[in-house]
């Protein structure tokens, strides 16, 4: 079954009430239809500024820190299974 069939099943289940989800994708699409990218630009531009108007210099370095220990587990990863893969390689070219 799709998702617009589940979420017509659950706006039935209801009393015909739209769920919160399909209310939200459906303003969500409208919203794409009717704006450009320039609109996205802007309200992203309007966010940072406001994120940046109510948060200090140590709210930003613990982001910072959560979001490079994060990127560092998963490239340390794929460099990981390159290296293995490498060295698979190199070991089937020395046979």
């Amino acid at each position: 079954m799709s998702n617009s069939n589940n979420n017509n099943n659950n706006s039935n289940n209801n009393g015909n009430k739209m769920s919160y989800e399909e209310a939200g994708r459906k303003g969500g699409e409208q919203t794409a239809k009717n704006h450009d990218k320039e609109f996205y630009q802007e309200i992203g531009e309007k966010g940072g500024e406001a994120t940046s108007d109510n948060h200090d210099k140590k709210f930003y370095q613990e982001i910072g820190a959560k979001g490079g220990s994060q990127s560092s587990n998963s490239s340390n990863s794929s460099n990981n299974n390159s290296s293995n893969s490498n060295s698979s390689n190199s070991n089937r070219n020395n046979n």
